[in-house]
């Protein structure tokens, strides 16, 4: 069968999301909500807020959908899923991806996700929790530590509640922010976690509650600057494959973390069907979870859409549908890098409206829309991360050139990238030559 398509979301993700279920044969008609002009590009977009749930609801009666997307985590952690099989004017066969309130909060309080890990064996870091009213044995905790010291505020803070302090001080102070309302509600509890030194990397797959396909593992670049220096960002870029991730690797995450997760959320009474992101540690050649996400991750989801050479519309529906044992994945042997194009002040205060162009000039390459929009009919800059430059190749050398051969095309006011993706990877790689 074909099927209605509602993809809810507005960036990069999304427009990488969009751009996989579109190349479907089972496709039907394809809304978003609300978009960005890439995505809109490809589907029908819909203006709104992924946080307006009735809207939502309308939408899918109005528009006959058959299966809704969620890209972003606040409206799953917020119980979406949920709200929209009990509402009587819903179909009850309708396919949702995504978990429901219950297990939306593997992301959407730390808390429950180290509680979580500690029931089901799974390698994290040590950890503790507290409100403001332990304010004290916080403090004690954390002088219990050596630094670097590892402090995150429970709940959702748009990717910037984890704050990783060198001194004592630093991280005494970054309690009190957080306890002080820096992160709102989010912070009304703190989880207090051991540094693990290692390499970040990102695994995803798509479960129906019972199995799961395993995706291609990404590796994101979350600082501003090159080098890894400067503030946070929500990522400036991308690259898979993770050239370390070997098979005795991925059999580690495999058997030590993916498996008991699916199976913990099953045997703990949670209907799970959709994405896990899983943040990991590779610390020398063991995995250890640093966070879970209930979504795909962005920058990541920009390379591994790229890789995914099976249906990727046909794998929701059936994890969707609970049953993904007919299911098999074709993931490519060519390499992906992502580069994102930010606003000039990002992560700070930036510029918006600023008329984008070049990007008839990047044939060859994927461009994914993250913070842009329309004026008078002419694409423009709205948010910090503007667009997503990628590119396959053979190996992540080829597909880091092609970028970068490029990517100065693309102009508009204040415009800034980083020029080291995917270096240290290839750097990796031949070293262990």
């Amino acid at each position: 069968m074909k099927y209605n398509v509602l993809l809810l979301g507005s960036g990069g993700r999304e427009h990488a999301l969009a751009w996989k279920i579109a190349a479907s044969p089972r496709l039907g008609n394809f809304y978003a909500l609300p978009g960005n002009p890439g995505i809109n590009s490809l589907a029908v977009g819909i203006d709104g807020s992924v946080s307006d749930f009735d809207l939502i609801r309308r939408t899918i009666v109005e528009k006959k959908i058959d299966m809704v997307v969620c890209g972003p985590e606040d409206p799953l952690v917020g119980g979406l899923k949920d709200f929209l099989l009990s509402a009587p004017d819903i179909r009850k066969d309708l396919l949702f991806v995504g978990p429901g309130r219950d297990g939306a909060r593997l992301e959407g309080s730390k808390d429950f996700a180290k509680e979580f890990m500690a029931r089901h064996g799974i390698p994290t870091a040590a950890y503790r929790s507290f409100t403001a009213e332990q304010r004290d044995d916080a403090s004690a905790f954390l002088r219990s530590l050596r630094p670097p010291y590892v402090v995150k505020a429970d709940g959702l803070a748009a990717g910037k509640g984890v704050i990783i302090s060198q001194s004592l001080e630093e991280a005494e102070a970054s309690l009190d922010n957080i306890f002080g309302g820096q992160f709102g509600s989010a912070g009304s509890k703190v989880v207090i976690e051991e540094y693990l030194d290692g390499v970040e990397v990102s695994f995803f797959v798509l479960t129906d509650g019972h199995g799961y396909l395993l995706l291609p593992e990404a590796k994101d670049y979350k600082r501003v600057g090159d080098g890894d220096k400067g503030p946070n960002t929500g990522g400036m870029g991308s690259v898979s494959p993770v050239p370390f991730c070997t098979s005795d690797f991925v059999n580690k995450v495999r058997e030590r973390i993916i498996s008991p997760t699916v199976h913990g959320l099953e045997s703990e009474g949670m209907d799970y069907r959709g994405f896990i992101f899983f943040g990991l540690m590779n610390c020398g050649g063991d995995p250890y979870v640093i966070e879970y996400n209930v979504r795909m991750g962005d920058p990541e989801t920009e390379s591994v859409m790229l890789r995914v050479d099976s249906d990727l519309l046909a794998h929701m529906a059936a994890a969707a549908e609970g049953d993904l044992s007919g299911e098999r994945i074709d993931v490519s042997d060519r390499s992906a890098v992502t580069c994102i194009v930010v606003s000039g002040g990002y992560p700070g205060k930036y510029g918006k409206g600023y008329p984008i162009s070049g990007l008839e000039s990047l044939d060859g390459l994927t461009v994914f829309n993250a913070g842009t929009s329309l004026k008078d009919g002419r694409l423009v800059t709205s948010g910090g991360r503007v667009l997503a430059v990628s590119a396959l190749g053979d190996g992540l050398k080829d597909a880091r050139d092609r970028v970068y051969s490029r990517i100065d095309n693309v102009v508009f006011e204040g415009a800034v990238h980083r020029k080291d993706i995917a270096q240290d990877m290839i750097d990796w790689q031949i070293e262990k030559r």
